[in-house]
């Protein structure tokens, strides 16, 4: 029988990770996952791991790059404006055909900005987590319980596609209590024949490397990273549908914003509105297909996001503009209320039908 708790956020991402075979994590503390960090330092040295608190997040980004290249299990965390200093080391980590996990907390921005949940960093980890040509897999959870689930996926894909994978909350989720089951799964780690961690007599020796210095080895490599893109794109995107089948109206919204819009979308129903939900849940590769699919039979688009909307150029796309995109959100650390949604609702579709 699985175990079920009632954990934080925070907290039982850690534990999952744990769950999940990580047996090395490298942080530093930032609000709003510091108990991250935490977690993993009360845990580690019970079960044999390593815990270690770097003295930058700098660090911790090439701590992680080090034991990835060594064939295990390696796992950091931050919140953004910490991610944004781990953003050389995951170009690094990516041209270094290494897997990872990377937890992004958000909080509000820019700069430091405040410590409220926020989801601005959305451009950042789809599309400009680094420099160069690549991509990391993001996945956005919208509930603890799918916050546990998702550290499975996402040690296995990243193993499976030797990429980084970030999985992108922000500080309700990572904050809020909620019971949790976690499964019992026998975790079985594949074999990783091109680690570093010793010859042993067996094979010759083995090289990570991002560094080359001709420009036709170098766009080879690249170019061969892309054709797991592609795969990626292929495989791994996922959405949830809510009240889509008859839907005049279809707002699109991740993470905690989509609990908001759920509620939102109950009462709208209530008032005879057809209106419904897809909740991406990889931001990369991003659902187009559904998206596009399930949009061909409404009137309007609404994007509804904890920032400026970041989000809503990637839905235009989706739908390949052949229908209205607008957007509602708040920025800096401001919780959008499933009556303000319910409000924008009612002004799309014109009232109660």
């Amino acid at each position: 029988m699985a175990e079920r708790a009632l954990m934080k956020g925070n907290e039982a991402i850690a534990e999952a990770a744990i769950r999940a075979g990580c047996r090395h994590f490298f942080g530093y503390p930032i609000t709003p996952q510091t108990e991250v960090s935490a977690y993993m330092s009360k845990r580690m040295p019970k079960i044999g791991g390593t815990f270690l608190q770097a003295e930058s997040e700098v660090a911790a980004i090439n701590m992680v790059l080090g034991a990835a290249a060594a064939g295990v299990r390696a796992m950091t965390s931050s919140s953004s404006p910490g991610i944004s200093l781990k953003s050389e080391g995951i170009s690094y980590i990516a041209a270094s055909d290494l897997p990872c996990v990377i937890l992004n907390i958000q909080r509000g921005g820019p700069g430091l900005g405040g410590i409220q949940p926020a989801q601005s960093d959305y451009n950042q980890a789809t599309k400009a987590v680094g420099h160069g040509d690549f991509h990391i897999l993001v996945y956005a959870p919208s509930t603890v319980q799918e916050m546990v689930n998702t550290v499975f996926k996402a040690f296995d894909n990243a193993d499976r596609l030797r990429m980084p994978v970030m999985i992108l909350g922000d500080g309700l989720l990572g904050q809020m209590m909620e019971p949790v089951e976690f499964p019992e799964i026998e975790v079985t780690q594949p074999d990783k024949p091109w680690a570093a961690n010793g010859m042993r007599g067996k094979r010759g020796k083995n090289i990570v490397n991002s560094l080359y210095l001709q420009p036709d080895k170098l766009e080879s490599m690249v170019k061969g990273r892309f054709e797991r893109y592609e795969q990626a794109k292929r495989e791994l995107p996922e959405a949830e549908t809510y009240l889509t089948d008859d839907a005049e109206l279809v707002i699109v919204a991740y993470g905690a914003s989509a609990r908001i819009v759920r509620s939102a979308v109950e009462s709208a129903r209530e008032l005879g509105i057809k209106v419904g939900l897809i909740r991406p849940i990889t931001l990369w590769p991003f659902p187009d297909k559904i998206i596009r699919d399930i949009a061909k039979n409404a009137k309007n688009i609404l994007v509804v996001e904890m920032s400026m909307g970041q989000m809503v150029d990637d839905v235009r796309l989706a739908v390949e503009c052949a229908k209205p995109v607008s957007f509602f959100g708040h920025t800096g650390g401001i919780v959008p209320t499933p009556a303000e949604v319910l409000e924008q609702i009612k002004g799309i579709a014109g009232g109660a039908k």
